[in-house]
């Protein structure tokens, strides 16, 4: 009597005469492919030959599953810039075509993500699942598409809203010396967007992976990162993945502004971007022009910078706003790229040296910073103070510079440079804390109406707290601040008035002890 088989015996007959079947069915087809070979291996750029038809910026392959981008077609060779490791590549190893151009993952599951300009996931919350990929490179929204900027961009800092605003569809340029707080007005923007709807994307190029993990730590542990996407790309990354970091950050970010949503895309640095593209070209034997650099090293950033823009209804009317970052040297804004920036933004808001010096944070040169588009897109709360705010101010600054050679002031020109000196201290504000609309506006309204006139120097920062938790009383009015309403005469008045009533004490507590001494 012979043993029954078992269901595991028979399960395995099954899947041996299934595979048998297959084989039996399969016959193999064979198809020409093109295969080029590697003729030089330099830093962070391969020359290729014998690859034919090959497209412009098309994604080519490399043992090891390295890719690389078609960068220069010649007749002779393709130079091509590696975007992965290539320690291992040398001179003969094979390469092929992949017949696509380089893409990036996009979609809601990259909100809150830190990843690499390829999609490749840089934190600790497990695989990136996605949807969707779309191209880095995309054409900019035609002019008809564009609708006018109307909508404000909030930062927070006193300084930004009321003396240079940004719209929502804007291309602000920062600019400044190397630590002088460029980084820390983009953090502090992206921290305002909380609650505002405004989705952030932040591109590091080329800093220091302490600086990256110091940023991201802030955001989360102020709850920026529920909103934020962080594209990365460190110091010792190849170049090729400097160079398309910034043209990733915005694909991810068109994704949501053709969801009809509104984005903020901050670009740190391309300063870094500029000098990465520069010593790719000298690489690839492109030749050099003004400061080593390519004769196409504007249409590389302004390719970039066009594609933000405010949608029209029609389309979604999302928007999405530019920061780019731009380190100057001493001072030096009309150096090449600075310029080619400014030339290309709507705007530039400059960090001087020595206001930092001097303590005064954010060191926002007010005379030589401006926005093109922003005053538009002001709340009018905003322009029923700002205006003279910046005439005062303006006015100040170029007494102050007369004032030290020690002539005579007459009781006018004393009284201007003590306004000054009072909002210049109520511009400063510490890094982390930026204020709602309507703090911003019973502040400024107070120190252009006198009202800190009578408040000593030590005791400015104290008569803003008071004064900003004056707005307690007055929550309707500062409602209208928030929702862009138009305030009334009535409602400047009552503003002085809680102004003034809660600083009274402070006031009166300063002239006993100036009595006193």
């Amino acid at each position: 009597m012979t043993d029954k088989p078992s269901q595991s015996d028979q399960w395995l007959d099954d899947i041996f005469s299934t595979l048998e079947q297959s084989l039996d069915n399969f016959s193999p087809r064979l198809e020409p492919r093109i295969v080029g070979r590697i003729s030089y291996v330099g830093k962070g750029i391969a020359r290729v030959r014998g690859l034919a038809g090959v497209q412009g910026e098309e994604l080519l392959s490399f043992p090891g599953n390295a890719l690389g981008l078609a960068f220069n077609i010649n007749v002779r060779e393709i130079g091509v810039v590696m975007l992965d490791d290539y320690d291992h590549l040398g001179a003969g190893d094979e390469v092929h075509r992949t017949g696509r151009v380089l893409d990036v993952p996009v979609g809601e599951e990259l909100i809150g993500r830190v990843v690499d300009p390829s999609g490749r996931v840089r934190d600790s919350k497990g695989p990136l699942r996605f949807r969707e990929r779309r191209a880095v490179e995309r054409p900019a929204p035609e002019i008809m598409d564009r609708a006018p900027v109307t909508v404000p961009l909030m930062t927070g800092l006193k300084a930004i809203d009321a003396l240079i605003p940004i719209g929502r569809g804007q291309r602000e340029l920062i600019l400044g010396d190397r630590q002088t707080g460029k980084t820390a007005i983009a953090i502090d923007t992206i921290i305002n967007q909380k609650g505002k709807g405004v989705l952030c994307v932040y591109c590091a190029i080329g800093q220091r992976a302490s600086s990256v993990a110091r940023v991201i730590a802030d955001l989360e542990q102020r709850g920026a990162m529920d909103y934020t996407t962080v594209v990365t790309v460190e110091g010792d990354d190849a170049p090729g993945l400097r160079f398309i970091a910034p043209y990733a950050a915005t694909t991810m970010a068109e994704y949501f502004m053709e969801q009809g949503e509104d984005v903020l895309v901050v670009y740190d640095d391309l300063t870094h971007h500029a000098r990465s593209y520069r010593e790719l070209s000298l690489l690839l034997r492109r030749p050099p022009g003004r400061e080593a650099f390519p004769g196409d090293i504007f249409y590389i950033h302004s390719r970039l910078l066009e594609r933000s823009t405010h949608l029209r209804d029609e389309l979604g009317g999302g928007s999405l706003t530019a920061l780019p970052i731009i380190e100057t040297e001493a001072q030096n804004i009309s150096a090449y790229i600075p310029t080619n920036l400014i030339s290309i933004t709507d705007g530039q808001i400059y960090l001087s040296p020595g206001l930092f010096r001097k303590g005064v944070l954010p060191p926002i040169d007010i005379g030589m910073s401006v926005s093109r588009v922003g005053g538009k897109t002001q709340f009018p709360a905003y322009r029923a103070v700002a205006g003279d705010l910046r005439l005062t101010y303006s006015q100040f600054e170029e007494l102050e510079a007369f004032s030290r050679f020690g002539t005579r002031l007459d009781e006018d020109t004393r009284k201007t440079l003590e306004r000054g000196k009072r909002i210049r201290s109520v511009l400063k504000q510490p890094q982390y804390a930026p204020l709602p609309a309507a703090e911003q506006i019973i502040v400024l309204l107070a120190v252009n109406e006198g009202i800190f006139d009578s408040v000593p120097d030590d005791k400015l920062m104290e008569a803003e707290t008071l004064i900003r938790d004056g707005l307690q009383h007055i929550l309707k009015i500062a409602d209208k601040i928030e929702n862009g309403e138009k305030l009334t005469d009535e409602d400047l008045a009552t503003l002085r008035q809680t102004a003034s009533e809660a600083i009274a004490d402070l006031v009166i507590d300063s002239e006993n002890h100036s009595e006193a001494e």
